[in-house]
């Protein structure tokens, strides 16, 4: 029989950390029309028609609003095509993605 050696093992304590969060966040401005945003948040945030006027009519008078909140890989999708359709329509809509 050959020799063996049982080595033991250190306790390595793992922790999970759950994926940060990211914001997309719309920003107003003057010259996009209302109806497009609308169209906006149901069409790429999938928002009901109602939820996507509430947001639109906070973007207009707080000057912005959070459009969804997802993994950073899907908030960045979300934002660029967001902001595609929106130079696509010639309107200059900006649309950022933050940590939350």
């Amino acid at each position: 029989m050959s020799d063996t050696a049982v080595k033991s093992r250190d306790l390595v304590s793992n922790r999970i950390k759950e994926p940060s969060k990211y914001r997309v966040i719309i920003l107003n401005d003057d010259k996009t029309p209302m109806e497009f945003v609308v169209a906006l948040l149901i069409g790429v945030f999938k928002h009901s028609e109602s939820a996507a006027i509430d947001l639109t009519m906070k973007i207009h008078n707080e000057g912005s609003a959070v459009a969804g909140t997802y993994n950073f890989e899907i908030a960045e999708q979300k934002a660029v095509d967001a902001t595609m359709l929106a130079r696509n329509s010639n309107h200059p809509l900006v649309i950022k993605v933050e940590e939350e």
